[in-house]
C-alpha cells in the first residue's frame, strides 16, 4: 500500500514502482516498470503483446523535495509481426529519444524565466547549460505555434536595432516588430526592415485582407509594404514621429548658440509642447527667441505642428493641413523647405489619423522591452532565439 501511493504521487501514469534506491540525502532512484497488456507499434499502429527483450533506461525528472529523482524503467521490447521490426514502448510524459521527462523541462523552464541568473538554474536542477537553453527555446517555440492567430484588423509596425553585420563592417542590422493593436500584443518579430524581407517572413500568416489600419513611422519601406501586401488597409503615420521633425533642426540652432550643454533648462523646453507650459515659462522663452530669429522660426512651426494635432475632425485638420502647407512655401529655411516636402509626400497617411485617431504607442512600448530583454541578456547572437523571447514578453 504504501509503494503504491508512493507510485501515484511521484512516478509517471502507468508506471509501477518496484523499489527505491537511495545514494546520498539528495539522490534518489526509483526502480520502476510499465504496466500495460499489450503496446501499438510506431510504423504501422498495429497491437502487438509479443515481448522478446528488455531494456534499462535512465530518465531523469523533476526533484522531489529538493532531491534529485532518477527513474530507472525497465522497458519491454516487442515484435511486430506485420512489419517485422522489433519497437520498444513508449512511456506517457516522455517524449522518443529522450532522457528527461517532460514535467523536468517545464520546471527548468520556469526556472529560466523566474531566476535571476543562470548558474543558480544550473545549480538548482544539477543540468548543464545547453540543456537549459534548449529547454527554454524549445518551450518557447510550443507557446508561440498555439497563438497562430490570422491577421487582425489593426496592427502597428516599427523597428529597433539588433546588432551589426560582421560581414558588412560597421553596417547596423534592424529588427521589425509586428504589433497587434487589437489584440494589445505581440504578433511578429522581422529580421530587418525593407518591403522584400518583410514579404518573405510574413507571407504565411492567412487573412491579409482582414487588416484595415497600419500605424508606422515615417519609413519608406513600411509604407509600400503596408500598400502591397495589405490590399484594403489604410497606412496612418505615427503622431509622436510627426511632431518630432523639427527637433534635430531645434537642437542644431541652439548648439549654436549655447553650445552642446545638456544640463540647460532651455534644452527640454523648447522641445516640450508650449501648450503644456504656464504663461511665465512660455514668456520667458518667447523673450529669449526674439533675439535668434532663425531658432525663433524654426520653434514656431513645432508648436504650429502640435496645434494641428490639437484639432477636432477630419475635414477642419485638412484646411488647416494645407494652408500650413501654403505658408511653409515663403519660408527661406532649409529645414522648413525640407519639412514641407516631407508633409506633402506624407499627406495622406498623416490626415488619416484625424480620421481613426490610433498611434503607435504601444509598439514604442514593446521596443523598450525589447531594449531591457537584449540588456538582460548581454545582446543575442541568435536572432531566432531573440524573436521567441520577445513573441515570448509581448504577449
Amino acid at each position: 500500500m504504501p509503494l503504491s501511493r508512493l507510485s501515484n504521487f511521484v512516478l509517471l501514469p502507468d508506471l509501477k514502482l518496484v523499489r527505491v534506491e537511495r545514494f546520498t540525502r539528495w539522490k534518489r532512484l526509483f526502480h520502476c516498470v510499465k504496466v500495460s497488456n499489450f503496446e501499438v507499434c510506431h510504423r504501422c499502429a498495429t497491437p502487438s503483446s509479443s515481448t522478446y527483450d528488455h531494456r534499462l533506461v535512465k530518465i531523469k525528472d523533476s526533484p522531489l523535495r529538493h532531491s534529485r529523482v532518477t527513474l530507472m524503467i525497465r522497458k519491454r521490447r516487442f515484435w511486430c509481426k506485420p512489419c517485422g521490426k522489433p519497437f520498444t514502448e513508449s512511456i506517457q510524459g516522455v517524449l522518443p529519444k529522450r532522457r528527461t521527462t517532460q514535467r523536468f523541462r517545464t520546471q527548468v523552464f520556469w526556472a529560466a524565466k523566474t531566476f535571476s541568473d543562470l548558474k543558480l538554474v544550473r545549480n538548482t536542477y544539477h543540468c548543464s547549460n545547453d540543456f537549459i537553453y534548449k529547454a527554454l527555446y524549445e518551450k518557447l517555440e510550443l507557446n508561440r505555434r498555439m497563438k497562430l492567430d490570422p491577421w487582425p484588423k489593426s496592427i502597428g509596425i516599427d523597428e529597433h536595432a539588433f546588432g551589426k553585420r560582421k560581414t558588412m563592417g560597421t553596417q547596423r542590422q534592424f529588427v521589425s516588430m509586428i504589433v497587434d493593436h487589437s489584440n494589445k500584443r505581440l504578433k511578429e518579430v522581422v529580421h530587418g526592415k525593407s518591403s522584400g524581407e518583410l514579404k518573405f517572413a510574413l507571407n504565411d500568416i492567412p487573412g491579409r485582407e482582414n487588416v484595415t489600419k497600419v500605424t508606422c513611422d515615417l519609413a519608406d519601406p513600411y509604407k509600400s509594404f503596408a500598400r502591397e501586401f495589405f490590399p484594403n488597409a489604410e497606412v496612418i503615420a505615427d503622431k509622436f514621429h510627426v511632431l518630432r521633425l523639427l527637433h534635430p533642426a531645434i537642437n542644431r540652432h541652439r548648439k549654436e548658440i549655447t553650445g552642446d550643454r545638456r544640463s540647460l533648462r532651455i534644452r527640454t523646453l523648447l522641445l516640450k509642447n508650449g501648450k503644456t507650459l504656464d504663461y511665465f515659462t512660455r514668456k520667458a522663452i518667447h523673450d529669449w527667441l526674439k533675439s535668434h530669429p532663425a531658432l525663433n522660426e524654426v520653434y514656431q512651426w513645432k508648436e504650429r505642428l502640435h496645434g494641428l494635432y490639437r484639432i477636432r475632425g477630419y475635414k477642419r485638420a485638412c484646411i488647416a493641413y494645407q494652408y500650413m502647407l501654403d505658408d511653409m512655401a515663403h519660408s527661406k529655411l532649409k529645414e522648413i523647405k525640407t519639412l514641407r516636402r516631407t508633409l506633402m509626400r506624407w499627406k495622406n497617411e498623416i490626415l488619416n489619423y484625424f480620421r481613426y485617431r490610433i498611434t503607435n504607442a504601444r509598439t514604442e512600448g514593446y521596443n523598450n522591452v525589447a531594449k531591457v530583454i537584449k540588456r538582460r541578456s548581454y545582446g543575442f547572437r541568435n536572432f531566432e532565439n531573440y524573436r521567441l523571447r520577445l513573441l515570448n514578453a509581448c504577449c
